[in-house]
């Protein structure tokens, strides 16, 4: 009977470390800080020439070659502007058939409210294209 009370009692004391483990290890996990990257949000500026950069380095471009990835580069954000300004008047329709739409329903006091809620959101995508923080 000696036996069975010590092979118990390990159980027990087994047990009772097993949960401590997992209590420590449930609670890293719970208290685990969460990582914020530095700089926030970063210009297409600083995008390209971080991506030049990298191009050089690892490439090891010489400089007729810097000069002709510089003026694909250009061509292409061209390119990538005219696109999107050739969608501008679409997209703003868009848009616009949306806001009306939702007007429709909205009461007096409902439309007041959504109007100035339109005019926050326009004045934070302002603010975010011109790099300000929005908050």
């Amino acid at each position: 009977m000696r036996k069975s009370n010590a092979v118990l009692a390990f159980y027990f004391v087994l047990v009772f470390l097993c949960g401590g483990v997992v209590g420590a290890l449930a609670f890293r996990l719970y208290s685990a800080h969460t990582v914020i990257g530095k700089g926030g949000h970063k210009s297409p500026e600083e995008y390209r020439r971080r991506y030049v950069d990298e191009m050089k380095k690892r490439l090891k471009l010489d400089d007729g070659q810097l000069q002709k990835l510089n003026t694909v580069l250009d061509q292409t954000g061209e390119k990538y502007r005219a696109s999107r300004e050739k969608q501008k008047p679409e997209m703003d329709a868009i848009q616009s058939e949306q806001t009306h739409q939702i007007d429709e329903f909205l009461n007096e006091d409902q439309k007041k409210e959504y109007g100035k809620m339109r005019e926050e959101r326009e004045k934070r995508m302002q603010q975010t294209r011109r790099g300000a923080p929005g908050r």
